[in-house]
């Protein structure tokens, strides 16, 4: 089992930045890639950002591309998004997820690993 721990969330204003971070621990060497996604309430998680864990082609979604970098530190075990030009749109509860496969596109169903969520607050 892999498990992920988030930090990083909290309030800021529209226009500023913040850096979600999210540390694995476990049986890391099963990982293949790992993702955030997001949720507010009433809606479903979707996704954001992912990442090939030993490197490779990254994707976004449409609503934070240009504005949000994932990375990872495989050393450290750890990956990032970091979020500038932040919008109240983008606030939600953002989680880490990971998978030990390739499943094609990232869905919250293809998921085997999650963490906890960290709160991102964005006022306007």
């Amino acid at each position: 089992q892999v498990q992920l721990v988030e930090s990083g969330g909290g309030l800021v204003r529209a226009g500023g930045s913040l850096r979600l971070s999210c540390v694995a621990s476990g049986r890391t060497f099963n990982l293949y890639d790992m993702a955030w996604f997001r949720q507010t309430p009433g809606k479903e998680r979707e996704f954001v950002a992912s990442i090939p864990w030993l490197g490779g082609t990254t994707y976004y979604a449409d609503a934070v591309k240009g504005r949000f970098t994932i990375s990872r530190d495989v050393a450290k075990n750890t990956q990032f998004l970091q979020m500038n030009s932040l919008k109240f749109e983008d606030t939600a509860v953002y989680y880490c997820a990971g998978r030990s496969h390739n499943g094609g596109a990232y869905e919250e169903s293809n998921v085997n690993y999650w963490g906890q969520g960290t709160q991102v607050t964005v006022s306007s």
